[in-house]
């Protein structure tokens, strides 16, 4: 999935910051100061009750569980957590009542019907602590607080000594607001071991996510074996490396080596599967047709429309298409499955058939999204197709692919989930929908009875920049934290009944490595899960960046990269009566204090303090700005060029 207007910068800030009920906005230091820090949970329960003390994990940790063949993952998690960062002895026993007994896992006897099968109850006293839950998800998910509720040192990978594992007594209620918390992880444009999917889906529980959306093929690459079709993963899995801006790479030589990608094998997606079950994580594999397809008509040919395609390589990051025209796009090459060619149906029944037996979830996604149509316009089989099929446009040349694709995935009892396009070409109502390109087009297929996964690109597409552009790798568009904390899963004027639930996306087209992932998911993941797991009226923007800090510093334990983008000031520039440059400088965490410089220097806290709208010299060449809080820095020091100020503020 690409922006459809990548040659344009855009910036998506917010001037809308949560506000108090009074409609006034409280400041940073407020929200820090009514913030008990020792209680940072993300994402926020329902409900929380301070209570004063503190139990304090002995040296000798027992767990009990009532039913421990049931929770026997949470049990083991806890395990390993504890025992790694305290060094402390964690076992278990199966006497309740026994003197010892520091935490009790307890499945209920009879439901209680406020938490569901997702909620917890959480009592933490001077003397011990239970988690009580009707299934063995809700369990975990307490796990998952109780561990935000220790010290930060819980999430370090080697044991913390000369600490004292204290835990804020406290009652906590909490469940899910939507069934549906997804990400998903693009494995196509940069291939990512099985160890780093691992790695990826442990960073995901943590904050309650349930749903990994796994985009498995694409243009640059198929990344799971089919049996039946070896050259898919012989062929489609490899490409040619480059590195740069991705979509402006030289084509590659005939003779560089194609030895660049990876595929997993379908015992490597077994394994992944049971280790995502354990975590209570479903995986929903995506295979992307008609377009993004190149991959699988460089392995084979016949699946094209285009006589050419016995010519095409995968692509290594090469431009195959013309934007210019927003989308869908013109194509340079003919990535597109065949909907006329009935090798097409024979191959995809191959492939989901696969799909079906090896994935458990209900859904497997089938991408549909930007395929280019130019090279259908002037194909005779899709004429022939056209007249025989009374089809009299493009997209429901598109559609009829996909209402015979939806058949195969139903005769396998799946359902099928596609990308918003496949709106325009008259499918079955049974399509569930997964919204990227705007809101509204989630609202429409809501409101025409689809169910529906809402990630609109606007507040929830991680491979945006997460500040200025000056300050990131371009990609499409900049998306700050506070415009993806405004993300509303369920949108006015739908029955939410039809609302699964919402998810954020990476695609990975400028991301290399697992250590760039994580610093383009962290801390956005955080407003995510909170938008799908908290009650709508308990987000508050201040409250939120408050425990996000406390964060931050869990994250540095535990050694997991992230971006403090947030800290840093957003740019506003027009130009005088005068014709004079003036900046306007404001942050989206309030309270901290912005210096700079015009003369080249590093500003630091020493240097003026922006007050007001700069005026740049007339024959400065840098603005450099650096934010603080009291006498410490916490952004990065940011260097604009008056240039670049220019062409923002437009001509002269």
């Amino acid at each position: 999935m690409k922006f459809i207007l990548p040659f344009v910068f855009l910036t998506l800030t917010t001037s809308a910051f949560a506000q108090t009920k009074d409609g006034e906005r409280e400041s940073v230091n407020a929200a820090a100061s009514h913030l008990n820090t020792e209680i940072a949970i993300i994402p926020e329960p329902v409900s929380i009750d301070k209570k004063g003390g503190h139990f304090t994990l002995p040296e000798n940790v027992l767990i009990y569980a009532n039913k421990p063949l049931e929770v026997k993952q949470s049990t083991t998690f806890l395990q390993e957590r504890i025992a790694t960062a305290t060094g402390y002895y964690v076992g278990t026993t199966t006497v309740s009542a026994h003197n010892g007994t520091t935490i009790k896992l307890l499945l209920t006897e009879k439901t209680d019907a406020l938490i569901g099968s997702e909620g917890y109850r959480l009592s933490v006293t001077p003397y011990q602590i239970i988690i009580t839950a009707n299934q063995p998800a809700g369990i975990f998910y307490g796990v998952q607080s109780l561990l935000q509720l220790l010290p930060k040192e819980i999430e370090s990978k080697e044991t913390v000594k000369d600490i004292s594992w204290k835990i804020p007594c406290a009652d906590i209620t909490d469940y899910p607001r939507l069934k549906w918390r997804g990400m998903m992880f693009d494995v196509v444009r940069h291939f990512f071991t099985k160890d780093e999917v691992k790695q990826f889906i442990d960073n995901m529980v943590r904050y309650k996510y349930n749903l990994l959306h796994f985009h498995l093929t694409d243009d640059e690459g198929w990344r799971i074996e089919i049996k039946g079709y070896p050259k898919l993963t012989e062929v489609g899995a490899w490409n040619v490396k480059r590195t740069g801006s991705f979509g402006a790479f030289i084509p590659p030589k005939p003779d560089e080596a194609r030895d660049y990608g990876g595929f997993y094998t379908q015992e490597d997606i077994k394994e992944l599967i049971a280790y995502a079950k354990e975590r209570f994580v479903d995986i929903m594999p995506e295979v992307d047709v008609p377009g993004h397809s190149l991959a699988a008509i460089a392995s084979y040919p016949e699946l094209s429309c285009t006589p050419d395609a016995v010519n095409y390589k995968v692509r290594s990051g090469e431009r195959i298409m013309d934007w210019s025209r927003g989308a869908p796009p013109i194509a340079l090459v003919d990535n597109t499955l065949c909907p006329a060619n009935e090798k097409v149906y024979v191959f995809l029944d191959t492939v989901v058939s696969q799909l079906a037996q090896l994935f458990p979830f209900q859904y497997i996604h089938m991408g549909g999204d930007e395929a280019p149509h130019n090279f259908w316009e002037k194909n005779p089989a899709i004429t022939d197709l056209m007249k025989r099929e009374g089809l009299k446009t493009m997209p429901e040349v598109q559609g009829y692919f996909e209402r015979r694709l939806e058949k195969i995935v139903n005769k396998y009892g799946k359902k099928m989930m596609a990308w918003d396009e496949v709106l325009e070409g008259k499918i079955e109502q049974s399509t569930a929908i997964m919204n990227w390109r705007s809101t509204k087009y989630g609202k429409q297929a809501a409101q025409t009875k689809h169910e529906v996964v809402m990630s609109p690109a606007e507040f929830v597409y991680l491979d945006y920049m997460q500040g200025d552009a000056i300050s990131e790798p371009k990609v499409y568009a900049s998306l700050r934290l506070s415009k993806v904390y405004e993300f509303e899963p369920v949108p006015e004027g739908v029955d939410p009944k039809y609302i699964l639930g919402g998810q954020g996306n990476l695609w990975t087209e400028q991301i290399y490595n697992i250590r760039q992932v994580e610093y383009m998911v962290w801390p956005r993941a955080f407003a995510i899960a909170e938008s799908v797991w908290s009650p709508k009226e308990k987000k508050n923007w201040n409250n939120f960046i408050a425990r996000t800090e406390q964060h931050f510093k869990r994250l540095d334990e535990a050694d997991t990269k992230y971006s403090k983008a947030v800290y840093d000031p957003i740019f506003n520039v027009r130009r005088s009566g005068d014709k004079n440059l003036l900046v306007t400088l404001n942050t989206e965490i309030e309270g901290l204090d912005i210096y700079y410089s015009f003369d080249n220097s590093e500003p630091d806290r020493f240097y003026p303090k922006y007050k007001e709208p700069l005026v740049v010299p007339i024959d400065a060449s840098l603005l450099k700005v650096i934010t603080y809080r009291g006498k410490e820095p916490v952004g990065r020091m940011l260097t604009m060029p008056v240039d670049e100020l220019n062409k923002r503020a437009g001509k002269k």
